[in-house]
């Protein structure tokens, strides 16, 4: 767990920014926008999630020092954390399930959808002012011990 989504995270974002910071920039000086993926886990990880809510919180610790050692190269990195989003393994869950779940989100009142997440990348590559910031992509919502 720690090595594919703390571990690779890392290495993904050493390595795109290593090609980044080799391309021309643009008017204001960015040469590139890193968006990582973290989870509300990493700040209410559930009992039996140990290692998953440390992954994803290491990703949360990550993002300000590497937007700060990225920022001479005109590079930003944010992340965002997730809540309950209705993936393709989420949507395996029965439909009772899938129900219940949703409706533990304060407001509104279901799983997000990916279209959701992928508005908030776009936002953030497109406002240049975003940089070293993990946002809760969330309903409000925050996890019960189980």
């Amino acid at each position: 767990m720690i090595e594919v989504n703390l571990i690779g995270t890392f290495n993904m974002m050493r390595l795109a920014a290593a090609e980044m910071a080799k391309l021309a920039a643009l008017a204001d000086g960015e040469r590139g926008v890193i968006v990582s993926t973290s989870s509300v886990a990493a700040y209410e990880g559930q009992i039996g999630q140990a290692a998953y809510a440390a992954s994803k919180a290491g990703i949360v610790g990550l993002t300000l020092p590497a937007a700060r050692d990225l920022a001479r190269s005109g590079i930003r990195v944010n992340a965002i954390a997730p809540g309950l989003i209705a993936t393709p393994m989420m949507l395996t869950l029965p439909p009772d399930i899938q129900k219940a779940l949703g409706e533990s989100v304060p407001f509104p009142q279901r799983l997000g959808h990916a279209h959701e997440v992928s508005r908030l990348v776009l936002h953030i590559i497109e406002n240049a002012l975003i940089n070293g910031e993990v946002i809760r992509l969330d309903g409000a919502l925050r996890l019960a011990p189980k």
